[in-house]
Order: structure tokens, then C-alpha cells, then sequence
């Protein structure tokens, strides 16, 4: 029996490149990182619950087109647009407006896909 979603996993080709990607321009804080020579698994867990794994142990290429896409809930999701597009950071759309949230795509220092997701502010009932 399936109990919850234990991590998402990217595939990294340059360990450097993608900490400081997700430590300084996202502001994750790493967890467990482990290596075996020049092969890393790092794992970012995420305050609200969740783990994000990167690893170069794998021989998979980073695509923005692999079909999965690890979601991000963001406090304020203009603000850290306009951050990550002053570190010359790829979106791949526009603001996209749905009924109950804003988000964004654009693509990590390796060139995964990342959403960015704000929630709209709910109509009192």
C-alpha cells in the first residue's frame, strides 16, 4: 500500500551550479548530502512537508520536458519572479491564471522544469 510521496527526484550534472540554484536563488537549506567521489545525492526538505532529491548517481539528462514537475507553494510569487529573473534565471511562461491559484514556470540551473504556485486568497463562504 502506497503511504505518502517520499521525495521528487532531479537529475543534476553540476553539483555547484545546482546548490547554489536552489540554496541562494530559492533559499532551500540542505538536509542529508551524501557522495561517493564525485557523485552526490542532495535532499532539500521542504518546511511545509516534502523532500526535493538532486543527484548526478544517475545517468538521466535534465530535461524541462520529461514530463514531471515539481511544484512549488510560494509566499509571494512576483517578487520572487522578478529575483530569479534578475539572476538570469529561464521562465518558460508567463504568469498563468487559474480559478484558485497564479503561477509560474521557468527552469532550474540544469535546465529541469520548475512550477511556481501561489494560492489565491479564498472568498469567505
Amino acid at each position: 500500500m502506497l503511504k505518502k510521496v517520499a521525495f521528487t527526484m532531479y537529475p543534476i550534472r553540476d553539483v555547484a551550479r545546482a546548490r547554489d540554484f536552489y540554496e541562494n536563488a530559492l533559499g532551500l537549506q540542505a538536509g542529508s548530502v551524501g557522495n561517493q567521489g564525485e557523485r552526490y545525492w542532495l535532499e532539500y526538505d521542504l518546511p511545509g512537508g516534502g523532500c526535493l532529491a538532486l543527484t548526478n548517481f544517475i545517468e538521466d539528462q535534465p530535461s524541462a520536458t520529461a514530463g514531471g514537475t515539481i511544484a512549488f507553494e510560494v509566499e509571494d510569487l512576483d517578487a520572487l519572479m522578478a529575483r530569479l529573473k534578475a539572476r538570469g534565471v529561464a521562465f518558460r511562461s508567463d504568469v498563468i491564471h487559474s480559478p484558485v491559484c497564479r503561477m509560474a514556470v521557468c527552469e532550474d540551473s540544469e535546465g529541469n522544469s520548475i512550477l511556481l504556485h501561489q494560492l489565491k486568497p479564498r472568498a469567505n463562504a
